[in-house]
């Protein structure tokens, strides 16, 4: 049986939206039971038990990762003549600054030195916000026209794979993981006065502290900074520690009930933690909201919604981009000169 850091080293192969598997159902349930309590698979039926709520999220998955639009090209020199790309990007250059801070696709083109492109989401905050404008109506140019003006900020492009086929498969984990750790917080902030209970409550919420930090869950589209490699040394360790916690405490039958209980809650009901929402934009050059019966000079922008609920609610915009490796700029080196100046 697969421990919990064992599941962070095959990431892509544990979901295929377009092979829907008994074994791939079955590795989900040992999934959600690792990364939330091994002692869960001690309560009678316990697979059998979850197997209907993962089934139900591997569904969910499946239709969110096949309502993303397909992948775009993404390039410093194509902006002049791309609008979504001058809708996402002030300028060409900080195309180049988003690609140029995306470690991961660096180290996956470093790792495939015949890869010509990778695949990466581009993750971005979307901002609509009331103006007041001209506007063309018929021959006659109106002023004062309340308008709604779209602004995309906080680029961060971390999520890659060698195509797009993979790419998804990706969403599709950092997805489950999400759901787990949706989960795991709910189970964390139940109000116990058990003392056994308490300390189960204590590692979980450690647990889940380790885990958003190890597994990138949808951190990497929501702008969380990665773990430093010596930083992932140490969360490597306290994860395998706190497995061991985990097993050895003596937490009563009721606590591990009660545990699978809210796991099989959330699982079982996806979709009121997470939504993807396929949008598309009439957007002037201005990134001014234009109604389809505008003649005005637009075009149309898609990509995709992305609402996390919770105790955090948070809301991005996604797109799938295709990146060419000549496009990734080189990397940056220290200046000494200037960083003695500091000295």
């Amino acid at each position: 049986m697969m421990g919990i850091l064992d599941w962070f080293k095959n990431r892509p192969g544990q979901f295929d939206p377009d092979r829907v598997s008994d074994e791939m159902i079955q590795g989900a349930v040992e999934k959600a039971i690792a990364l939330t309590n091994p002692r869960l698979k001690l309560l009678p039926d316990c697979y059998k038990r979850l197997t209907p709520a993962v089934e139900t999220t591997i569904e969910f998955l499946c239709a969110q990762v096949a309502a993303l639009p397909a992948a775009h090209p993404l390039s410093a020199k194509a902006w002049s003549s791309d609008p979504a790309l001058r809708a996402f990007f002030v300028a060409p250059t900080d195309i180049q600054s988003v690609l140029g801070r995306s470690e991961n696709l660096r180290t996956l083109f470093d790792k495939f030195p015949e890869l010509d492109e990778a695949l990466v989401i581009l993750g971005m905050a979307i901002n609509k916000q009331r103006v007041f404008g001209m506007a063309l109506h018929g021959d006659m140019v109106q002023r004062d026209v309340a308008q709604t003006s779209v602004s995309f900020s906080d680029h961060r492009a971390r999520l890659c794979g060698r195509d797009e086929a993979r790419l998804r498969r990706i969403v599709g984990v950092e997805v489950f993981e999400h759901l787990v750790a949706q989960a795991l917080s709910e189970i964390g902030e139940e109000r116990v006065e058990r003392q056994e209970l308490q300390a189960s409550r204590s590692l979980i919420r450690t647990r889940l502290r380790l885990l958003q930090k190890h597994g990138p869950g949808l951190g990497s589209m929501f702008g969380a900074d990665p773990a430093a490699p010596g930083e992932q040394t140490q969360l490597e360790a306290s994860l395998l520690e706190n497995e061991r916690q985990l097993h050895a405490i003596g937490g009563g039958e009721s606590v591990l009930e009660a545990e699978l209980e809210c796991l099989k809650e959330v699982l079982g009901k996806p979709e009121s933690y997470l939504r993807f929402e396929p949008t598309r934009l009439r957007l002037s050059p201005m990134n001014v909201m234009l109604e389809e019966t505008s003649t005005a000079t637009a075009a149309d922008v898609e990509f995709v919604i992305v609402e996390l609920s919770g105790a955090t609610p948070q809301r991005r915009a996604i797109t799938l981009e295709r990146v060419a490796r000549t496009e990734l700029p080189p990397p940056q080196k220290l200046n000494f000169d200037h960083a003695a100046r500091y000295l």
